[in-house]
């Protein structure tokens, strides 16, 4: 199949099913709104969001989540982004700050898209500004998003935010990514990686010595050379996923204190094709869908030590472990939290989600605040339903789509 039919079919299909009918649930720490609950209190078991799911459905179904320390972030099939949970340093976007938001709200520099050419690949941010992660320039914070002029004549191709910084994925300038997309030209359109905010462990990658903060965007070292797909950042972690499979880490060490200033590729002879990280603990998912871990030993996050299967570079080092406990089941998408991982199992396992790790907030959807080593299942799913699963620092989300609607 040639590329531009794989991308038509690829779009279709993403269409298809955004067209069916979509739940929205959560569980974990709530006393921000972030839920969406309507309530500010915990759930220790996965909550069907009835009323969110019914009025978020007059502006199309979610097409994308994103789960922050204590709010939520989601863009709808129609393009509209809403938000809710904390709001305290202006992350939501609503132009105030605010403790909590219980209902959703629309982002507010919506109202001056219409100025924004489609797929131009433009990037707005709000929120603390006071490590410069906001990439304005300054160490100001703002409650309404406002555009990164730096990546005005670049196109944005994706955004990962850490604690306190920022990885973007860049895809060149406008012209030459029209161009790809109109398959006029072939080859590499210029990916950069650049990194703003914090740099105190490295997680900038932009330099081999320690960097306090930047507040303008700085492209990362030591992967100029490889085709990065995507771009991945938590904590003092940051991560870097290339097209031909390899992992690329830098920031704070997974296993040891030590710190990474510059993108280093892992060791391995997997082809890697999903990342998830957390604060102290990556997943990988192999194109064999198998899930391996790399670091994290707090509350069981990765499995139980005496049981995992290890993989090791040629000094021998461990780097990797696989998930143990989950048998011969194909993975279809990770998640991480702060200190706690989640899994969707394939459509002939039925959709099925797992959870373990870090349990104090119920963020497990176990029915308890008990921390597991090895996944457990978390929602049977049955035939008519696939699933998506996205983290926060300390709660879950997933959505559940018909297929037969």
């Amino acid at each position: 199949m040639e590329e531009g039919e794989r991308v038509v079919k690829i779009q279709k299909d993403t269409e298809e099913v955004e067209h069916k009918q979509q739940e929205i649930w959560s569980w974990g720490a709530g006393t921000d709104g972030q839920l969406g609950t309507g309530k500010l209190e915990d759930e220790h078991t996965p909550q069907f969001l009835i009323n969110l799911s019914n009025s978020i459905s007059s502006f199309g179904h979610i097409s994308l989540l994103s789960c922050g320390g204590a709010h939520v972030i989601a863009l709808t099939s129609d393009g509209k982004v809403l938000s809710w949970g904390r709001g305290a340093s202006g992350q939501l976007g609503h132009g105030e700050k605010l403790d909590f938001k219980l209902d959703f709200c629309f982002v507010l520099f919506f109202c001056h898209q219409k100025l924004t050419p489609p797929d131009s690949g433009c990037l707005f941010t709000c929120g603390d500004g006071s490590f410069g992660q906001l990439g304005h320039g300054d160490y100001h914070s703002c409650s309404s998003p406002m555009e990164v002029l730096f990546f005005n004549s670049k196109h944005v191709e994706q955004v990962a935010c850490g604690m306190r910084h920022t990885l973007v994925l860049s895809k060149g300038n406008i012209e030459a990514y029209l161009c790809w997309l109109s398959l006029l030209v072939a080859g590499n359109t210029g990916e950069k990686v650049y990194g703003f905010g914090s740099g105190k462990r490295g997680q900038l990658g932009v330099s081999e010595d320690k960097i306090k903060s930047l507040s303008f965007p700085e492209p990362c070292s030591g992967i100029q050379g490889a085709e990065v797909v995507a771009v991945f950042a938590n904590g003092d972690q940051s991560a870097a996923l290339s097209a031909d499979g390899c992992l690329y880490t830098w920031g704070r060490g997974f296993s040891s204190n030590s710190n990474t200033c510059i993108p280093q590729s892992l060791p391995s002879t997997l082809y890697f094709k999903q990342a998830a990280l957390g604060w102290n603990h990556a997943l990988i998912l192999t194109s064999e869908d198998e899930v391996f871990m790399l670091g994290g030993s707090n509350h069981g996050v990765l499995s139980e030590p005496q049981k995992t299967i290890h993989l090791h570079n040629v000094s021998g080092k461990s780097n990797f472990s696989k998930v143990t406990g989950l048998g011969e089941k194909k993975v279809v998408q990770i998640a991480a939290g702060a200190e706690h991982s989640a899994i969707v199992t394939g459509q002939l396992e039925n959709g099925q989600i797992y959870s373990w790790g870090w349990g104090e907030h119920g963020q497990l959807g176990l029915g308890g605040i008990n921390d597991h080593t090895v996944p457990q299942l978390v929602m049977a799913e049955d035939n008519s339903m696939i699933s998506k699963v996205y983290c926060g620092s300390g709660f879950t989300f997933a959505l559940r789509q018909s297929l037969d609607c």
